[in-house]
Formats: C-alpha cells, sequence, structure tokens
C-alpha cells in the first residue's frame, strides 16, 4: 500500500499485524530473538503437522484458563496451513519476522485501523499495535484485552462492528 496505494486506497486496517519488525535487533531490542524463529522453521520443515496442530493453542488462545475450544476453527487452520508448502512457509517466516516495515508504515497517509489484542502470544501486542500506531500518520489504534492472535475468528462480533464502524465512519 505504501507503495502503491497513493490515491486508490481510502482507509486501511491492521489486524493483529506483525509491523514494525518481530526480530530483535540492535534497532528493535525488544524484538524476539531469531533463534525462536529459527525453531519455527525447523518445525514447519521437519514436524509441520504436529507443529500447526499445536500452534492453534496459542493462535486462538485455546491454551488460555477458562477458554472455549474450537474443534472444527483448530481442524480448518490446520487444513488450511498443511495446503502450503515447506518453501511458502519458509519464506513467509523470514518475510514476517525479519522485513522492518517502518517505511511502509510512515508512508501510509490515510485513516488506518489498527486492532490488536492484548493476549496475542503470536505477535506480542507491545511489540506491534502501539508501534505500528506511533509511526501512522493517520492511526487509531484499538486494543482488546484478553483477545489473541486469532480474534477474527474467536472475537468476530466485536471485530466486525468495530471493522463496520470503522468503514461507515
Amino acid at each position: 500500500m505504501a507503495k502503491h496505494g497513493k490515491g486508490r486506497v481510502a482507509k486501511a486496517v491492521l489486524i493483529s499485524a506483525v509491523p514494525p519488525l518481530m526480530v530483535k535487533t540492535d534497532a528493535n531490542p525488544e524484538g524476539i530473538p531469531i533463534s525462536v524463529f529459527d525453531e519455527i522453521r525447523a518445525s514447519t520443515a521437519f514436524n509441520r503437522a504436529q507443529y500447526f496442530i499445536d500452534f492453534t493453542l496459542p493462535f486462538y488462545g485455546y491454551n488460555r484458563p477458562g477458554a472455549k475450544q474450537m474443534e472444527g476453527v483448530r481442524r480448518n487452520w490446520w487444513r488450511q496451513a498443511m495446503m502450503g508448502s515447506v518453501l511458502a512457509h519458509t519464506e513467509g517466516i523470514k518475510a514476517f519476522s525479519e522485513t522492518d516495515f517502518t517505511d511502509d508504515l510512515q508512508a501510509i497517509d490515510v485513516p488506518t485501523l489498527v486492532l490488536h489484542g492484548e493476549d496475542d502470544q503470536i505477535v506480542p501486542f507491545a511489540n506491534a499495535g502501539p508501534k505500528s500506531a506511533k509511526l501512522l500518520k493517520h492511526a487509531t489504534l484499538k486494543a482488546y484485552p484478553g483477545f489473541p492472535h486469532g480474534m477474527p475468528t474467536t472475537n468476530a462480533d466485536v471485530i466486525n462492528a468495530d471493522l463496520l464502524a470503522f468503514v461507515k465512519g
């Protein structure tokens, strides 16, 4: 959007998004160590069926006390993940973890709604939502206490209402 959206996009929404940068670097000392992403790459390459089953628990917050697991949601996520190639997963992990989106965020000049769950175990809230909102020219940050990374599924009623209000506003 930063490169090709000028004049073509009226509004934007980032939901549980990874920007500006996930990996720990000198410029991003509170980031996640590269070793974590290396472990994810290894798991998706050599034991991906089990990794993707296990991944649904923190993704949807199903590993939290009192969480109601939805087996169909878990199976559907697993099905979608298994349809991807090992190469696509490996390259995707590199892209979302190691790409610095700071310049892209600073270039976006349309109203942007940043939605992020405060209990996101995949993309930690403090490392993403507030940082992205600070870099965007016209951002509104909406934080959701207790919501997981997969909040568009687990909390669709709330997320969809907020999206609709933003689009209409």
